[in-house]
């Protein structure tokens, strides 16, 4: 009904319209991308065949944005580090460069945090991205531009990645769709930073989505061969998944309480599961999720099968160049002369302290990993637990500093390896999206995009940021 062009065309308008209130895309390729229009115009119109066409280019003239930490030719390529603000691609990463093949066209590329690791994607390179839903609040981060640009319409598909919660908390601040998949199906390569060590099994590339049936279809293409571990072919029958419910962590010292309004969205989906599907939700209290934050740290910087210690944070701060002194860089900030941000000086700083109580350390990877059995043992074949995607709706900006460790409950489930679906939930009373995590044992993705699907159908999914 529409051509390429004109879908393009109409994106790159919205971009132009919006982004100067949201700052989420940092750099376009709206030429290049306008000509990519033109020419799959061109092949429509010699017309091989729609089954075709289908099958070769799954994806074809669908407008993406790119998270800037990944390569995408002839974008920068600096994620948020001021050292690397010269840095332009050379070649795709992996996940780009099989979107490309599939056909998707990329309009550009969005903010993160400096060196992907903080939840506030604002940097010294960028500045700071803004929640279309209320400017004053946050994206989330890492993958915050994402979620920004996909929330206010500017995009189809989003390319995230999560190491911590990177595509689950901005999708959830921003009332969209993130799939964490399990661990190792999609590749990594062509990230900066990219995982090294043991944080290789933690960290992982997938999609960001306004509409749950489209996860599915670029988790396809974003796996490649990959996908042939996972059961996406499998017919998922609702009415036989075994419902699992943890309203919060337990009472972490470290972390907000959740809010009542997160609290009472999960409570009308356990509701609505029950009375709709006829299925009994089984509430669980998992005593080892209190100490989340605690495991996630340990787990991160402990060594490999082979010994290797995990890359250290201030060596990629200096990038290649002399390690960065996070205490010197404080001092620095305090007089407005640092060229980092104080969250990547304050995680400089937190990993000395992670790694002088050793024998400690040692207790909390022996618990994640106590803790990941008895995930992979209650979950079974066939179940889906429903978890808080964050104790609190987007905070307003610069308030994470306040709760650093709030993040806890995303990324527990990267060191455990488990497939994870942020749901939206529509908005709360200060018209503010609200959410859900649906986590699956490893390897029944199939699981959680199902029941998002069907969630999306029951609660409305992602809505339009001004409609109300």
């Amino acid at each position: 009904q529409v051509t390429c062009i004109e879908v393009v065309e109409a994106y790159v308008e919205r971009i132009k319209e919006v982004n100067p209130l949201i700052n989420a895309v940092v750099k376009d390729r709206f030429e290049e991308a306008l000509q990519e229009a033109q020419q799959v115009d061109k092949l429509l119109s010699e017309g091989p065949g729609d089954d075709y066409l289908e099958e070769k280019f799954p994806l074809l003239g669908v407008p993406i944005t790119v998270k800037e930490a990944f390569s995408l030719y002839g974008m920068p390529n600096t994620s948020g580090l001021v050292n690397r603000r010269n840095v332009i691609a050379t070649s795709d990463a992996t996940v780009v460069s099989r979107l490309k093949q599939a056909g998707a066209i990329p309009l550009g590329v969005t903010n993160c945090s400096e060196l992907c690791m903080w939840y506030e994607s604002s940097n010294r390179v960028y500045g700071r991205t803004n929640n279309p839903y209320d400017l004053q609040r946050i994206v989330g981060g890492s993958s915050g531009g994402e979620g920004s640009v996909l929330a206010a319409a500017c995009s189809v598909i989003g390319v995230g990645s999560d190491i911590g919660g990177s595509i689950r908390m901005p999708a959830f601040f921003n009332g969209v769709f993130g799939h964490k998949p399990t661990t190792g199906v999609v590749p990594n390569d062509g990230q900066f930073p990219n995982a090294h060590g043991v944080r290789t099994s933690y960290l992982c590339t997938g999609p960001m989505c306004r509409y749950a049936e489209d996860l599915e279809p670029v988790l396809r293409v974003m796996a490649g061969p990959g996908v042939s571990k996972l059961k996406l072919n499998e017919k998922v029958s609702l009415e036989k998944i075994k419902f699992h419910c943890m309203d919060h962590d337990g009472g972490s010292i470290f972390v907000s309480p959740v809010d009542k309004e997160i609290l009472q969205a999960q409570k009308k989906v356990v509701e609505h599961l029950e009375s709709d599907l006829g299925v009994q939700v089984q509430r669980v209290a998992i005593h080892k999720m209190k100490y989340s934050f605690q495991i996630w740290s340990a787990m991160m910087s402990s060594k490999d099968s082979e010994g290797q210690e995990a890359q250290r944070f201030t060596d990629l701060l200096g990038d290649h160049g002399k390690p960065v002194w996070p205490l010197w860089e404080l001092m620095k900030w305090l007089v407005g002369m640092s060229s980092h941000t104080l969250p990547a000086i304050a995680l400089g700083l937190t990993e000395k302290l992670v790694n002088l109580n050793l024998s400690g350390k040692a207790k909390l990877v022996s618990m994640g990993k106590s803790l990941q059995e008895e995930m992979e043992a209650l979950l079974g074949s066939d179940g889906v637990l429903l978890y808080p995607s964050h104790p609190t709706i987007a905070p307003k900006h610069h308030s994470p500093i306040c709760m650093p460790f709030n993040f806890a409950y995303t990324a527990i489930f990267n060191v455990l390896g488990l497939p994870v679906t942020q749901c939206p939930l529509g908005l709360g009373s200060e018209g503010l999206p609200l959410g859900i995590q649906l986590v699956a044992a490893a390897y029944n993705d199939h699981l959680t995009l199902a029941v998002a699907r069907y969630l999306e159908k029951a609660f409305g999914g992602w809505v339009l940021p001004g409609k109300v």
